[in-house]
């Protein structure tokens, strides 16, 4: 059984149908709980980071995870159990692999040789060309994500895998583990199935001697390794040597197949282009010895059903991807020979009335606005595109200003180019958080403010901070670009300061206790709090400032301010700003502004 340690702070007490008993680790894309159902069926569930959960692109990889993990044959990897990716708190519950890694293994007890050695190899490349079978190509294979289960080794954490095309290959940024990556993965070249041939190539070498094949002391020298050094095989016995030597050619062309190199371990002529469903149920019966145990079989009942089930894992995949990739006809195709039209006079377009304002026309013509936002705000405008309360605020003026549906196209702007972004003409309006002040008023027009927020702190709830003076010799966490910890000290407050690289770290802070406070806009702060349910957090309530956040626009345009203004004024008198507020920050005790705030002169 993994370790596993007590839940933080913080930390849901239950996912869907299991209640969470534990940490099981944690890594770049989410935590991993031991979850345990109703009925006592136990699971590995990973919740993704609450940083992540509004961007499109990070649910989308949770998704494709799901997926690939769904097709591959349950004896080479963890059976999903259950999932939500649509929820606040995306999840995949998974069947609990009751063993270590390879990685713990070889470090715990050093590096395998003999007949260890060749199980491990014969089992883990079965595993891979099933998933291989699938059209999984899994990209981040490595002795961290093999787990050595009684039953065998269970490759796990397709994370960052990829469902291969009819054509076998993937055009790919890198990605994956560097000491592990093949030389296309690096130089961006097409990656496919090869890719994990080479990996695991580097994985047998780790095994045998308890160090990658290519590490250096930094990224850099690691991927130079890679792409220009030929590995230490020594270590290695005779036949298996020469097998992972191909592997790791770095010319993908001239690797072996998965299927290739499974023949060759069991000693099969490797003339035939694919392992058969007996020589895939050889190779998980020649592996199914506990290697943390010597001596001790699978249980046989799973090795009598793993025949029959690989037997149709082949027809299985092939049929998927023959139903999957099967061409489409092309939209509009005849369906038979063309006929000649006659050409009918082209009418003269009617001129559509200017509505004296820039923005509107452009609107009209195009049925399109782009917004500028500011990214990385939980709650307030997270992922690409963002959800949250700007963005929501963002459609409801669109919608008033007459752009049709999916007619947004949100824009990202860094905090210092938000009125450059509005003077180049790169958006339209820029929603983000945006203070309106004299200096910024010389540059860009403002409408609103939308929302009027204060600079404040968030706290634990029972914390005991009501007032600026209760900060005084408090821990005070601070992030690199924030000015509100610096306000606070210049009115005489001595706190002790914790520096975190970013505010989602601190938020956490403040939850499990470390630190007493997270200076910042209540509004900001608010969105952080939200997403740590069950911590009890608060906005402490001390309004240091008002920060009006207002719609900046191009100067000269004051139909179209005028026209946000009066959106502005319809979201507070019909209770979509309560609403609002109430959808995103309900989680966390804070006081938010809900009246009608004084609208920016239009000129």
């Amino acid at each position: 059984m993994p370790e596993i340690r007590p839940l933080r702070p913080g930390d849901p007490p239950r996912l869907g149908d299991y209640t969470l008993k534990g940490r099981l680790g944690e890594g770049g894309q989410g935590v991993v709980y031991l979850g345990e159902s109703e009925d006592g069926e136990r699971a590995a569930v990973k919740l993704l980071h609450v940083r992540f959960t509004g961007e499109d692109h990070a649910r989308s990889r949770f998704a494709r995870e799901l997926a690939a993990a769904g097709r591959v044959a349950a004896f080479c990897t963890a059976r999903v159990l259950g999932a939500d990716l649509d929820g606040e708190t995306p999840y995949i519950a998974s069947e609990l692999i009751d063993g270590p890694s390879l990685r713990h293994v070889v470090e715990r007890e050093g590096p395998l040789s003999g007949e260890k050695l060749e199980r491990l190899a014969i089992g883990t490349i079965t595993a891979l060309t099933a998933i291989h079978r699938a059209g999984i190509a899994h990209r981040d294979f490595k002795p961290d994500n093999v787990l050595l289960a009684a039953d065998g080794p269970r490759v796990v954490d397709f994370g960052i895998a990829k469902i291969i095309d009819e054509s076998g290959t993937i055009t790919t940024r890198a990605v994956g583990t560097p000491a592990y990556m093949a030389p296309e993965q690096i130089s961006d070249e097409d990656v496919g199935f090869p890719a994990d041939v080479f990996a695991w190539g580097s994985t047998m070498i780790f095994t045998a001697t308890g160090r990658a094949p290519f590490a250096g002391d930094t990224i850099v020298a690691t991927l130079n390794r890679v792409i220009n050094q030929e590995a230490d095989l020594s270590a290695l016995p005779g036949g298996l040597r020469e097998i992972v030597g191909l592997c790791l050619s770095k010319d993908q062309a001239l690797r072996p197949t998965a299927d290739e190199v499974l023949k060759r371990l069991l000693g099969h002529p490797a003339d035939e282009a694919e392992a058969s469903a007996e020589e895939l149920a050889e190779g998980v019966q020649a592996a199914t010895i506990d290697l943390t145990r010597p001596g001790r079989p699978a249980p046989v009942r799973r090795r009598r059903a793993l025949a029959a089930g690989l037997v149709v894992l082949g027809v299985a995949a092939a049929a998927f991807l023959v139903v999957q990739f099967a061409p489409l006809p092309s939209r509009g195709a005849a369906s038979s020979s063309p006929r000649a039209v006659s050409p009918s006079p082209t009418p003269t377009p009617t001129p559509t009335p200017s509505t004296g304002s820039a923005l509107l026309d452009r609107i009209r013509a195009k049925h399109v606005i782009r917004v500028g936002y500011r990214d990385g705000l939980p709650g307030v405008s997270l992922g690409r595109p963002p959800r949250g309360f700007e963005a929501d605020v963002a459609e409801y003026v669109a919608r008033a200003l007459g752009v049709p549906e999916g007619g947004v196209r949100f824009v990202p702007v860094r905090l210092g180019d938000r009125e450059t972004a509005v003077e180049r003409g790169e958006v339209d309006l820029v929603i983000a958080n945006f203070s309106i002040d004299d200096a910024s008023r010389e540059r860009v027009a403002f409408a609103g403010p939308y929302y009027v927020a204060h600079r404040d702190v968030l706290v634990r709830q029972g914390a005991r901070i009501s007032k600026l003076r209760h900060l005084n010799g408090r821990t005070v966490c601070v992030s690199p670009g924030l000015t509100t910890a610096a306000m606070i000290r210049d009115r005489g407050v001595g706190f002790v300061p914790l520096e975190e690289e970013d505010m989602s770290r601190c938020a956490t802070r403040v939850a499990d206790g470390t630190a007493d406070a997270l200076p910042g806009d209540d509004l900001v702060l608010a969105g952080f709090g939200a997403r740590l349910p069950g911590a009890g957090l608060k906005i402490a309530g001390l309004r240091l400032t008002s920060e009006r956040y207002g719609v900046a626009l191009r100067r000269g345009d004051p139909v179209a301010c005028r026209a946000i203004n009066e959106a502005i004024g319809s979201m507070y008198e019909d209770g979509t700003l309560k609403r609002l507020l109430s959808r995103h920050f309900g989680r966390v005790d804070f006081r938010s502004e809900t009246g009608t705030p004084r609208l920016e002169h239009c000129r």
